[in-house]
């Protein structure tokens, strides 16, 4: 089991501070309390309340309450530092109380909290710490979301198979449980698993389902669940060219976020925008929205989101012939992108590479970005087994066989197979006879 960090002292467990401590109830009417305040969106006065609560509350029970309560808030606020610092809490809290059920909420909170920092090697190593304690009371109902977050460290480094293993494995948990909420969320991030692989109808199809989630179940849910789906409907209608109905999208979504103090949402709207004004080709007006999406990325640690930015940056500067401008965007984004270890930035960024140092007539460096280019083809596994083909190159509908290796749909109609051909060829090793 990872050894959590120690926390800092002034958010200690037992560093209850004042002349006189709360009791269990006293503890949970100001939790509630809280709560009251944080959905009317008097957030700042909910994070007063539920801090005074740790400095003088005994109870631990509550004590773990209120640092829950806490790593969502600052989550949704983007503090993602401090999302980590109070879940390092949680996780000694849980300690304390010996319970497996707290221990694996705690452990599923510091994955969040990683994950949310990019941190995604760290996310997936606590995600099988959760999945590896033993059989808990909160294990179906928090088994779908550890493998959600799992997901997203997977699709954060571009491990494609392991990410939709895991996103199909959160999607049965929600199903078996009746948990909406979770599907929704599923939903979202394999319509970003869709967008990354370019197959933009079902990069649609998935935030439109989490849409209709919302619509018909969502009634008592936070705004957030309809923004999110919104956002990812924004991003895959873009895509597809649909660049009125990208704006509208965009926009709900933003209008939400704006609302409730969403920096994160906030941030990736902004780069919504900032791409559709691109693909409209008036750069004028995307270069200032990539310009405060990279400040708010920037400000809340979300580096992959700074990649994004500084790609959709680099394409206007190629748009205008400025080349050393957009060779300076790709340089910093590749430094990022090799950061959080995410491969299929670097291949998009080795392929823009390409594209000027062939304008510039410099071969060296073009033969360069080539080689590199195909060795982030092979690591991520982004080519169809069947015919040999680059997937993500282009639109085009792809299929998922259940050991979620993905083809092209026409390759699988043409071929008619009926075994992965990917899993046939790597079990036949060479060994002894």
């Amino acid at each position: 089991m990872p050894r959590s960090p120690e926390p800092p002292r002034s958010l200690h467990p037992w560093a209850a501070r004042g002349s006189r401590t709360m009791g269990q109830d006293q503890t949970k009417q100001q939790i509630e309390k809280g709560l009251q305040l944080y959905q009317s969106n008097q957030t700042e006065k909910a994070l007063h309340v539920w801090t005074k609560v740790l400095e003088k509350s005994a109870d631990l029970v509550g004590r773990f309450r209120v640092l829950g309560c806490l790593v969502t808030a600052h989550s949704e606020m983007g503090r993602y530092k401090e999302m980590l610092k109070f879940a390092v809490v949680q996780i000694d809290t849980a300690r304390e109380l010996e319970d497996a059920d707290f221990l694996l909420e705690s452990y599923l909170n510091l994955a969040r909290s990683n994950e949310k920092l990019c941190e995604f090697h760290k996310t997936i190593s606590y995600c099988k710490t959760c999945l590896g304690l033993p059989g808990t009371r909160a294990g179906a109902q928090l088994g779908g979301q550890v493998s959600l977050s799992m997901g997203n460290a997977f699709l954060g480094l571009s491990l494609f198979q392991k990410a939709l293993e895991s996103f199909e494995k959160a999607l049965r948990y929600a199903h078996n449980n009746d948990d909406a909420m979770l599907e929704c969320r599923v939903c979202c991030s394999l319509g970003s698993f869709y967008a990354q692989v370019k197959d933009y109808e079902k990069a649609l199809f998935f935030p439109c389902k989490a849409a209709e989630l919302v619509s018909d179940y969502g009634k008592g849910w936070s705004l957030k669940y309809r923004a999110m789906s919104q956002y990812h409907m924004a991003v895959a209608y873009r895509l597809l060219g649909h660049l009125g109905s990208a704006m509208e999208c965009c926009e709900e979504s933003m209008k939400i976020a704006l609302q409730h103090g969403d920096r994160p949402l906030q941030a990736l709207c902004l780069l919504c925008f900032a791409d559709i004004h691109r693909s409209r080709g008036d750069l004028e007006t995307a270069f200032p929205r990539y310009d405060s999406a990279m400040s708010i990325m920037t400000e809340i640690g979300n580096r992959l989101g700074q990649v994004q930015v500084l790609l959709g940056v680099a394409k206007c500067w190629i748009a205008r012939k400025a080349l050393d401008k957009a060779l300076e965007a790709i340089e910093k984004a590749q430094d990022l992108a090799e950061e959080v270890g995410n491969k299929l930035s670097q291949l998009k960024l080795h392929c823009l590479s390409e594209g000027v140092y062939r304008s510039k007539g410099l071969q060296r460096e073009l033969r360069a970005h080539v080689v590199r280019f195909h060795e982030c083809v092979e690591e991520t596994e982004l080519y169809c087994g069947l015919c040999g083909e680059s997937i993500g190159e282009r639109n085009s509908r792809l299929q998922a066989l259940p050991c979620s290796h993905i083809f092209h749909l026409r390759c699988l109609h043409n071929n008619g197979t009926r075994s992965c051909p990917n899993c046939r060829r790597s079990s036949m090793k060479p060994g002894f006879v």
